[in-house]
């Protein structure tokens, strides 16, 4: 039985892009440290298993990926993807799981890790931005890239507007690389990944700029 455990803290927007992405899984499970996640009830409609385990009820976070791990093994899954789960996860949650724990963020890294990417993309004046699929590592935002997809900054951009273009592209790629890695085409060595049968076109995406 191939499973798939997503986690949130939130809305889960790209949760719910996977949700809804067809892949050759038997149980999608969704877990949120936070009960009051709106993405739980989205979830829930669209057929996923739902768990909470609420944070703050651990005395630390070594005790909280404790429990975190033990309800994620119950699952057995073949992936775990972040989808929005603002959680910082320890050293040994993070081991425990390599390869084998995606995220999705939005820049291209190794630039703009953190928080605020397309602040900063605005603030730094680059002309390039856009999201990044990647295997999670013990450094925050570095790990073997997957897929990205790019898109230009435009000229009457602000935060909110360069977010909302990007976030499409989230959506998009993020499904693709949790399907890659459910068909087995994805192969890890170090810090590279190579997808079998694929070409450049599919692992770097361009949306180019508006038309004159």
């Amino acid at each position: 039985m191939k499973s798939l455990v997503i986690l949130i803290s939130g809305r889960g927007s790209n949760m719910q892009a996977l949700l809804e992405a067809v892949f050759p899984v038997d149980r999608i499970t969704v877990i949120s440290n936070n009960p009051n996640a709106t993405g739980l009830e989205i979830a829930k409609k669209l057929g996923a298993d739902i768990s909470i385990i609420d944070h703050r009820i651990y005395p630390d976070r070594q005790a909280f990926d404790t429990a975190l791990a033990e309800k994620i093994d119950t699952c057995q899954p073949k992936l775990i993807a972040l989808a929005g789960f603002m959680r910082i996860l320890s050293d040994s949650f993070v081991q425990r799981y390599h390869g084998r724990l995606m995220n999705i963020h939005p820049s291209l890294l190794p630039s703009f890790p953190g928080l605020r990417t397309h602040a900063q993309a605005l603030q730094e004046g680059i002309k390039i931005h856009g999201c990044t699929v990647h295997f999670v590592t013990p450094k925050l935002d570095h790990g073997p890239i997957v897929i990205q997809a790019a898109i230009p900054v435009l000229p009457n951009d602000t935060e909110k507007i360069l977010a909302a273009r990007v976030l499409q592209h989230e959506h998009r790629i993020y499904p693709q690389a949790v399907r890659w890695f459910m068909e087995d085409r994805i192969r890890l060595s170090e810090n590279r990944v190579e997808i079998i049968d694929s070409n450049v076109n599919e692992t770097a995406l361009y949306s180019p700029g508006l038309p004159e």
